[in-house]
């Protein structure tokens, strides 16, 4: 099982003041799309990771969580309704059903993979079909759900005009949890990620997940390569740390 960061769920309460923030850092952020429960996302998009900003919209239908049943679109409104911040980790995978079935074994889930497609705009306007199967894992622990996401028309959701920025930004490097007790999630991360790390996982297709101690008031943070302009910069925003390297 090889692995590289996909990309990071962002939840906030105002989608078009978190865009415009990060429009003004010098991102290039894409279209407002919606799924069919209702919530509704933009994205910064990389050469092979994105930013998911994502929210509650108007009228959403989301489903209840449910025996085996893993809703996104709960967990996010749930996550809100106690802050904003990274809310998800996604790696990537080539086969969610066979990931799904091996987190059941390792003991880390038991929730049947969700496949869920929707339109998407190209930066000249044209419409994009996209389609997607996820597989969850949970750790109660962290502050932060999990999950590998399967793209079943990849070409048809990168875009290499999405991933110019001007501030220079390429990719996810680094996601980083903070836990009291760091050591007790190793099991989950390797099972998760299948990187046999302790504290520090180095993922074989790109990218590190680490967990820092911590008291879990400031859930996570994350790195993005960029060019030397803005290295070393430091951005807090929506309760997450961003570092550019």
């Amino acid at each position: 099982m090889t692995r590289r960061i996909d990309h990071l769920v962002l939840a906030v309460h105002d989608l078009d003041a978190a865009a415009d923030f990060y429009r003004g850092l010098g991102f290039t952020v894409g279209a407002r799309n919606r799924h069919a429960w209702g919530t509704e996302n933009a994205l910064v998009q990389f050469q092979s990771s994105f930013l998911e900003l994502i929210t509650v919209g108007k009228n959403a239908d989301i489903p209840p969580h449910a025996p085996n049943h893993f809703s996104f679109g709960a967990y996010v409104r749930d996550y809100l309704a106690r802050r904003e911040g990274l809310a998800m980790v996604v790696l990537d995978s080539d086969d969610a059903e066979a990931d799904s079935k091996a987190f059941a074994k390792a003991g880390i889930a038991d929730f049947a993979p969700f496949f869920f497609e929707r339109k998407g705009q190209r930066p000249d306007g044209s419409a994009t079909h996209v389609a997607f199967t996820l597989a969850f894992a949970i750790d109660q622990g962290l502050h932060a759900a999990f999950f590998v996401c399967q793209q079943h028309f990849p070409e048809a959701f990168w875009n290499r005009d999405l991933q110019q920025h001007q501030n220079g930004a390429t990719n996810v490097t680094e996601v980083t949890l903070e836990a009291a007790a760091p050591a007790s999630h190793t099991g989950f991360l390797r099972a998760f990620s299948g990187v046999n790390g302790d504290t520090s996982f180095d993922l074989s297709k790109g990218g590190v997940i680490k967990v820092n101690q911590g008291v879990g008031n400031r859930p996570v943070s994350f790195s993005v390569a960029a060019d030397q302009s803005l290295a070393g910069t430091v951005v807090e925003a929506f309760g997450v740390e961003m570092r550019f390297v």
